[in-house]
């Protein structure tokens, strides 16, 4: 692939650095100046940053039912939907300091799917709203082994109240070619999944292993 960005982090001088908010989550604002197309620098630029931390999603996929577990959920975000605030999704939750991704993926399974697996392959990484947020997003597809189908699960001392679904394949490929699935992490797994889901079945089926 011949095809590289042009400009990279030294291309960027931080002026400015301060945290205006330190809660559940974090806000900094920066003063920065970077490299233009021209060849010089920016005027000064201040920007508002999200600090939410990174995340890690799971998309389980059951090959022997060629289904997939998904979740439902109320969404407070999403309140300005006509259609309504309960959202199909796959499992994810936020990576702390020390944690690994793998760590997270089946801790969060657990908790919202009761959900074990035997095999995660990774999908994708990238930042879903850079332009305002600094979290970055890891996601995996996963063997399902076991699912808690049809039970409500989550954390009481979180607000969780989650709904676990097992899905055809077929019937959520449908939900989006429909544009019915509207949250992110989901939309991104699933156009994967669209892609690769196939090669998955066959080989998770005859006990090969899967790469991405």
């Amino acid at each position: 692939m011949s095809f590289s960005l042009r400009f990279g982090p030294a291309d960027v001088r931080v002026l400015d650095d301060e945290q205006v908010f330190d809660g559940y989550f974090a806000i900094q604002k920066l003063r920065v100046r970077h490299r233009s197309f021209s060849g010089d620098w920016s005027a000064p630029v201040s920007r508002e940053v999200f600090e939410r931390g990174d995340a890690v999603g799971v998309l389980p996929y059951e090959p022997e039912t060629d289904s997939l577990i998904l979740i439902e959920q109320f969404r407070a975000g999403a309140l300005r939907d006509a259609n309504s605030p309960w959202m199909l999704e796959l499992i994810a939750g936020i990576v702390e300091p020390g944690e690994s991704d793998e760590v997270v993926v089946r801790r969060e399974a657990q908790e919202e799917a009761g959900c074990e697996f035997a095999e995660l392959v990774p999908i994708a990484s990238y930042y879903p709203s850079a332009g305002a947020c600094t979290e970055h997003v890891r996601l995996f597809c996963g063997r399902v082994l076991s699912a808690a189908v049809g039970q409500v699960l989550g954390l009481e001392d979180e607000g969780e109240d989650i709904l676990v679904h097992r899905i055809p394949r077929a019937e959520v490929m449908e939900l989006l070619a429909q544009n019915q699935i509207n949250n992110g992490h989901t939309l991104v797994a699933l156009q994967w999944f669209a892609l690769h889901g196939e090669r998955l079945r066959d080989a998770w089926n005859s006990g090969a292993a899967a790469t991405a």
